[in-house]
């Protein structure tokens, strides 16, 4: 079983910047992407970035040139550095975490959330 434990959520003024993080820990034998989503109230749940395990990203365009993932492949952790914040930025961010456990069978995780507030 994989877990992952989020870190990094909290209320911030418009144009402040916050971080997140993300450690996936568990039976993991091949992390083959890690990511963050989010979904504020009343909407559905939307890709915010991931990186996969050759450190390629696929970045939302409503937040490019704003959000930066990382990724740290020894700790097995994501990151997901976030500027210039503004209210639509405002939701519940959830890590994913897919891959490989140690039995090589596949694996689809979802952290517990951690909630971004934008506002002044």
């Amino acid at each position: 079983q994989v877990q992952l434990v989020e870190s990094g959520g909290g209320l911030v003024q418009p144009a402040k910047s916050l971080s997140l993080s993300c450690e996936a820990s568990g039976s993991i034998f091949s992390l083959v992407a890690m990511g963050w989503y989010r979904q504020a109230p009343g909407k559905q749940r939307e890709l915010v970035a991931t990186v996969n395990s050759g450190g390629a990203t696929n970045v939302a365009d409503s937040v490019k040139g704003r959000f930066t993932i990382s990724r740290n492949s020894a700790k097995n952790t994501v990151y997901l550095q976030m500027n210039s914040l503004n209210p639509k930025d405002t939701a519940v961010y959830y890590c994913n975490a897919r891959g490989y456990d140690s039995r090589w069978s596949t694996f689809d995780a979802w952290g517990q959330g951690t909630l971004v507030t934008v506002s002044s």
